[in-house]
C-alpha cells in the first residue's frame, strides 16, 4: 500500500471551488452580465469596441462576469471572418504608473525572444512600441485591465482611447475594460481621461444571502459527492458571506475549507456545521495574520491602540481621539509618533485589510464629515498576531482578561499612562 491514496469520500470534483473554475453559467449577475453584454456587442458588429468599467468590492462577480462573456464573445467572433478579435488580461496589483502598464502590455503583445525590459525606456519609447505592436496585430483588441485602481497616473488611460484619433493606430482598433474595487476611482480621473474612456460604467453591488446560496449550490453540485453536505452547510456558508460584505469567493473558499476539514477525519464522511465553524475560524485566523504581518510596526501600534479602545467600549472612535493612545504606545517602544495625517493613513489601512470597519459621519455645516472606526475581528486572532507589539509596549488592562496565564504574568499596565 503506497503512502498517498486517493480519497474519492467527499469530493467529487474539488477544483470546481478553485478561483479559477468558470462555471457554465454565473448566478447572481442576470442584470449586470445583459448590460455587459450589450457593451460588448459593438466588437461582435465589427465596429470600434466600447470602453467599459466594473465597479464594486471584491468577490462580487466582476472579473468572473469579464472572463464568462469575453470567452463567449471569442467563440462566437470565430463564426465571422471579418472579425479578428484579440483578450489581452493583465492584473495591475503591483502595477503603479503607466510606464509599468505599458511596458507589460507590449512584453503581453509579444513572443518570449523579444521582450523589452521593464525600465531604461522613455514613456513616449514605449507607446511607440505598443502603437507597432497592436498595429502589427491588427483587428480588435480588448485590453482588460483588472485592479486598475492600483495605477496612480492616468496617462495610459488617457493614450489607449485616443490612439485611433490621436493617429497613433491605423489598423487596430482598442477597447479598454477596466475593473476597480474602488467606487471613487472615476471621481480622481482627470476630466480629459473621463470623458474619452468611461463610454459604459456597471456598477456590482454585493450579493445577498440568497444569491450566494444559489451559488454554492450551484458549484457543490460540481464538487461534492451527493447527500456529502449536511442541509444546513450550504446556508451557513452563504450567511457568513453576507456578513462579509458579500464576498462570494469567502464563502467558496470557506465551504472548501469544510470539505477539506471532514476529508481530514478518517471516520466521516458527512460535510457538517461544526466543520464550517472550524474552518471559518481558520481562514478568519490566516486572514488576519496575513494581514497584520504585513504592517509596518506603526501600523501595529494604531492597530493596538483602537483594539484597546474597543475593549473599553469607546469605539466607533474618531482618529483624533485614537492618537492620544497611540503616542503613548509609540513612545514606550521607543518610537517617535507619526504625525495625524500618517497616522490616518494607517487607520485607512486597517480597514482596506479588514480588520476595522469605517463608517462616514456628517453632522452638517457645522459638525462637518468625518470618519469612525472601530475594530471587526475576532480579538484573541488580533491579540495572537501583535506578540511583537506587547514585548515593546506591554500587556494593557483592556486585555488582560483575553491573555493566557502566561501571557499575562508581565506586570500590568497603568490606565492613566494612556489617557
Amino acid at each position: 500500500m503506497g503512502l498517498f491514496e486517493r480519497d474519492t469520500e467527499i469530493y467529487k470534483n474539488r477544483d470546481a471551488l478553485r478561483e479559477d473554475y468558470q462555471p457554465e453559467q454565473l448566478v447572481g449577475r442576470d442584470e449586470e452580465i445583459q448590460m455587459y453584454q450589450a457593451a460588448l456587442q459593438p466588437v461582435i458588429n465589427g465596429e470600434q469596441p466600447n470602453n467599459v468599467f466594473l465597479y464594486g468590492k471584491t468577490g462580487v462577480g466582476k472579473t468572473a462576469a469579464t472572463r464568462y462573456l469575453l470567452a463567449h464573445l471569442e467563440a462566437d467572433a470565430d463564426q465571422y471572418d471579418d472579425i479578428d478579435l484579440h483578450l489581452t488580461f493583465l492584473n495591475c496589483d503591483g502595477l503603479t504608473s503607466s510606464y509599468q502598464i505599458a511596458t507589460r502590455l507590449v512584453n503581453e503583445l509579444r513572443d518570449e525572444a523579444n521582450q523589452i525590459s521593464t525600465t531604461g525606456y522613455p514613456r513616449a519609447t514605449v507607446y511607440e512600441m505598443l502603437w507597432d505592436d497592436l498595429d502589427e496585430i491588427g483587428g480588435t483588441n480588448l485590453i482588460v485591465l483588472d485592479e486598475v485602481d492600483h495605477v496612480e497616473d492616468d496617462s495610459i488611460l488617457y493614450q489607449l482611447p485616443r490612439a485611433r484619433a490621436n493617429n497613433n493606430l491605423s489598423d487596430a482598433k482598442v477597447g479598454i475594460i477596466g475593473i476597480s474595487n474602488d467606487f471613487s476611482f472615476r471621481d480622481d480621473l482627470s476630466p480629459k481621461v473621463k470623458s474619452s474612456l468611461c463610454e459604459q460604467e456597471i456598477h456590482f453591488p454585493a450579493y445577498d444571502a440568497g444569491d450566494l446560496q444559489k451559488i454554492l449550490e450551484q458549484r457543490a453540485a460540481v464538487a461534492f459527492h451527493d447527500d456529502v453536505l449536511d442541509d444546513a452547510v450550504i446556508p451557513l456558508c452563504a450567511a457568513y458571506g453576507a456578513k462579509d460584505a458579500g464576498d462570494a469567493r469567502q464563502s467558496i473558499d470557506l465551504l472548501m475549507k469544510a470539505g477539506d476539514l471532514a476529508r481530514e477525519e478518517e471516520e466521516t464522511t458527512v460535510v457538517t456545521e461544526d466543520h464550517v465553524e472550524a474552518g471559518r475560524h481558520d481562514l478568519e485566523r490566516g486572514r488576519i495574520e496575513e494581514g497584520i504581518s504585513g504592517l509596518t510596526q506603526h501600523g501595529h501600534l494604531v492597530l493596538y491602540s483602537l483594539l484597546t479602545l474597543h475593549l473599553q467600549e469607546e469605539t466607533p472612535v474618531r482618529s483624533r481621539d485614537v492618537r492620544p493612545r497611540y503616542t503613548s504606545f509609540a513612545q514606550r517602544a521607543g518610537r517617535d509618533p507619526l504625525v495625524p495625517r500618517r497616522m490616518r493613513d494607517h487607520l485607512s489601512e486597517l480597514a482596506m485589510l479588514g480588520l476595522v470597519s469605517v463608517t462616514e459621519r456628517n453632522e452638517g455645516r457645522r459638525g462637518g464629515t468625518y470618519r469612525e472606526y472601530t475594530l471587526d475581528m475576532d480579538i484573541e486572532l488580533v491579540l495572537s498576531a501583535l506578540d511583537e507589539v506587547l514585548d515593546d509596549v506591554g500587556i494593557h488592562d483592556s486585555i488582560r482578561d483575553h491573555m493566557t496565564d502566561e501571557d499575562s504574568s508581565d506586570p500590568t499596565m497603568s490606565l492613566a499612562d494612556f489617557r
